[in-house]
């Protein structure tokens, strides 16, 4: 890994990130995200609806699917990183009141990278990450069996 990381060529200089994903039903797929962005579509037609949030340089657009099979190999999940521990926590409060299916409830994990998490399955049954980096003390906190915490 570390190989192919020496010569890395000069890069875009990227500036937002964009993501597309089809569905279903894109009503249903719009009302999800307008939840979980936290914000309205910015345009939308009939055959997609595009989430701008220019503080998190992020462009997501959903576009139905036209009768094309829909995988989940090839996208493992997309994530929202979000302030804090009391912040997961909240949006498991959050998706539980609005009625969004959870897959894993709020938890700290320490194996890979730690982090609080939640994850959560979108109308079309992606995976959603809504995740919190930990603290240094809370890092320090680290059980010795490395086991997932609930933190509901």
């Amino acid at each position: 890994m570390l190989r192919a990381l020496l010569d890395v060529p000069a890069s875009p200089t990227p500036i937002e990130f964009h993501a597309s994903v089809r569905t279903r039903d894109l009503a249903a797929s719009a009302r999800f995200y307008a939840w979980l962005f936290g914000a309205e579509p910015k345009e939308w037609t009939h055959r997609y609806a595009t989430f701008v949030r220019p503080a998190l340089r992020t462009n997501f657009v959903v576009v139905v699917a036209d009768g094309h099979e829909l995988h989940h190999d090839t996208l493992y999940h997309l994530g929202i990183a979000v302030a804090d521990k009391a912040a997961v926590i909240h949006a498991e409060a959050l998706a539980r009141a609005a009625g969004v299916p959870i897959h894993k409830p709020a938890r700290t994990t320490w194996r890979g990278t730690p982090l609080h998490e939640l994850w959560l399955r979108d109308p079309d049954d992606n995976l959603i990450e809504i995740y919190a980096r930990l603290t240094d003390a809370e890092l320090a906190a680290k059980p010795a069996d490395l086991e997932p915490v609930a933190l509901t």
